[in-house]
């Protein structure tokens, strides 16, 4: 027997996931117009894509295990929080984390919840 749960709180989370990669997606266009080789070119999209893709794996690791995956989404605002802050001044480093790392901690928040609230149906049964 599945647990219930909220459509709305079910969904959010993963929309929110996917525009937020998509926006992290659309630094890597910035490649484009540099005066690179095609080869230079393909090889730059793919490494400024290679966030992208590990926040996708994480995504699909949390559409079946929410409470893993929400765990997950909070590893990469972590990470670069730590690096922003060692690279940049720190009122900029939290400007920035707050940009880029906030929607992924909301997500993970999310996530988390409703791994609990699986977690707490089925302990009920």
């Amino acid at each position: 027997m599945k647990p219930k749960i909220n459509k709305s709180l079910y969904w959010t989370p993963r929309i929110l996931a996917i525009i937020a990669i998509l926006f992290i997606s659309m630094f890597a266009l910035d490649i484009f117009g540099n005066g690179y080789t095609f080869l230079e070119t393909i090889i730059g999209l793919f490494m400024h894509l290679i966030p992208s893709f590990i926040l996708t794996i994480i995504l699909i690791i949390a559409w079946k295990y929410e409470l893993i995956g929400g765990i997950l989404f909070l590893i990469p605002p972590i990470i670069y929080v730590c690096i922003t802050a060692v690279n940049v001044p720190i009122l900029m480093a939290l400007s920035w984390s707050i940009i880029i790392g906030g929607p992924f901690i909301i997500i993970a928040i999310l996530f988390i919840i409703i791994g609990m609230k699986k977690r707490q149906s089925k302990s009920k049964t």
